[in-house]
């Protein structure tokens, strides 16, 4: 983890075993006053919004002054502007009697959120992080509280015949502090929004460990981990959490046990190594995975029969969620994922020197290539088997894909169908399904993107950002099912960072040939837009490029790459 040196008063033993935290603490105010209740006993909430200092004093400064009286309680909202990782720091002053306050904390990724209870009906919940509980304030003081994802806070207080005085109510924000080595600009903002959103999302996440949610479920999935680290590629490079969430899911998962018991999350754990290798470009990490690599993969090949046919099994069958009672759509996912992970799994062997085991993964995927399951119930599946090069991507896209726009389009697999679309050459399409797919969300006030989402959800729904307004749906509370039913829906999740990865390698055009980014393929696709620029980040530094579109439809780029990697055509 994070390096640092305790105090040496310490003994050995205990410094042995200490953790260093990696990550940063900022101190954020709100940027406005929502709502109170009973507001008329709430003097001074301006001055919440002020710039705090975290320091309690016996000074005479300003604050604001909540006052209980029988049967009387206030209330306030607070806003801190956008969806934050990190909990609440209150700074408290001075006041009559040294006992301490009650107060309820509710923390929202919604206003509505924020405001409700916890039932079944709503679907709000505790767990994985605290997100409604109560809390003690001291006289005179500072009290931390909290680790979950939220942007909005309601306070209420709980008790009559009492007075509380507060100096501060801040949010903590927990990150990595960590340039933006990514970056995209075109001549779209709503195109820009996208990539800068999926951005953040992602940075969210990246925590001690990289994560997929920092209200819930805060774990290292293995299929959240694939488009989030393509994500943390393109916009941070490589980091520590990387490396640490893949080895965390290996040595958590002793063979022949699937990763987070489920079998698709083993290949995708396969697909994030090729990957990473060929950005990094490290024979030595890459090694260390050797054994378990060679391990996994001869388990894979006794899960395909003499026909190419697979037969996982032993744990549970899944792409995602919105896919998963649709069984047809399943089977052909889970085909061509692991034909995908054969061939991903032979580069890299070949690469560690073990030919044979990589020249029968790559008969094995050979074999899967003669079978075509039944693709076409879903744009999951679809773009899988397109991928995989089962059906020609332009077949899949016709019959499929470009069907309905973004009707169809999921959060975590719409990064696959915007990879697809680009194989198939469509990416006015493609950019189009994504300003409307994840510019849906940017239109109901979204800061982050969610677990799930679906286009027709849009319909007569108030933003996440305001109180709801009547005959208005409430989007949070009303959508969702599965795990993510209502407010306990995800609405940062890092599986839904792929649009910026995709706009970096798709539409700046970014294509990695040779491990390490020694050598990258730079072949721009603006679809609709006129122009585009931005840096992607490699091991050697970052590539710059623009690409403007002419009069006669060619584009012309501009294109500066560090030294130590090659352009190739």
């Amino acid at each position: 983890m994070g390096k640092g040196n305790l105090p040496p008063v310490f003994p050995k033993e205990v410094a042995e075993k200490t953790q260093f935290d990696t990550r940063t603490r900022a101190y954020i105010s709100p940027v406005r006053v929502m709502w109170t209740q009973n507001g008329d006993l709430i003097t001074g909430s301006e001055n919440l919004l002020l710039q705090g200092n975290g320091q309690a004093t016996t000074a005479n400064t300003p604050k604001t002054v909540f006052v209980s009286k029988e049967g009387k309680r206030p209330s306030i909202l607070l806003d801190f502007g956008r969806e934050i990782h990190g909990g609440l720091q209150f700074v408290t002053c001075i006041r009559a009697s040294t006992k301490p306050v009650k107060v309820r904390v509710r923390l929202g990724e919604s206003v509505g959120e924020a405001m409700c209870e916890i039932t079944k009906e709503n679907g709000a919940t505790n767990d994985h992080a605290m997100r409604d509980y109560t809390i003690e304030l001291p006289w005179l003081g500072v009290c931390e509280v909290g680790n979950s994802g939220f942007r909005f806070v309601r306070i209420d207080m709980l008790e009559d015949d009492v007075e509380l005085p507060i100096k501060e109510i801040r949010a903590s924000l927990l990150y990595r502090d960590i340039p933006y080595l990514g970056s995209f600009r075109s001549n779209d903002p709503r195109v820009d929004s996208i990539w800068a959103t999926g951005a953040y999302t992602l940075h969210l996440n990246l925590q001690e460990y990289l994560v997929e949610a920092p209200k819930r479920d805060r774990l290292v999935w293995l299929c959240d981990l694939h488009p989030e680290v393509r994500t943390a590629l393109a916009v941070f490079g490589d980091n520590e959490a990387l490396s640490r969430g893949l080895d965390f899911a290996r040595d958590e998962t002793p063979l022949p046990g699937w990763m987070n018991g489920m079998c698709s999350y083993s290949l995708w754990w396969v697909l994030i190594h090729r990957d990473y290798y060929m950005y990094r470009g490290d024979l030595n990490y890459l090694k260390q995975q050797q054994q378990y690599l060679s391990d996994l993969m001869k388990i894979l090949m006794s899960k395909v029969d003499a026909e190419g046919r697979e037969h996982l099994d032993g744990g549970g069958r899944f792409l995602d969620w919105p896919t998963s009672e649709d069984t047809l759509a399943v089977n052909a996912g889970l085909h061509a994922l692991m034909l995908m992970t054969f061939e991903a799994g032979a580069e890299m062997l070949n690469a560690l020197g073990d030919k044979e085991l990589a020249a029968q993964c790559t008969a094995t995927a050979d074999r899967m290539k003669k079978v075509t399951p039944d693709y076409k119930t879903s744009k999951q599946s679809a773009a899988l088997i397109a991928l995989a090069g089962i059906v020609p991507a332009e077949t899949a896209n016709k019959e499929v894909l470009e069907v309905g726009g973004a009707h169809g389009f999921s959060t975590f697999y719409g990064y696959y169908m915007l990879k697809a679309q680009a194989l198939a050459g469509d990416y006015t399409d493609a950019i189009q399904n994504m300003k409307d797919y994840w510019g849906g969300m940017l239109d109901l006030g979204a800061t982050t993107f969610w677990e799930d989402f679906d286009i027709n959800w849009k319909k007569n729904a108030a933003r996440i950002d305001e109180l709801i307004p009547a005959g208005k749906v409430d989007v949070h509370r009303t959508y969702g099912d599965y795990c993510y039913k209502g407010y306990r829906h995800s609405l940062a999740h890092g599986w839904a960072s792929g649009p910026t990865a995709w706009l970096s390698e798709y539409v700046l055009g970014v294509k990695i040939v040779e491990p390490g980014c020694k050598a990258v393929k730079i072949e721009p696709n603006l679809g609709g837009l006129e122009w585009v620029e931005g840096t992607v980040p490699t091991p050697y530094g970052v590539i710059k490029v623009r690409h403007e579109k002419q009069a006669d439809g060619k584009i012309k780029s501009k294109i500066e790459v560090p030294k130590g990697v090659k352009v190739v055509k």
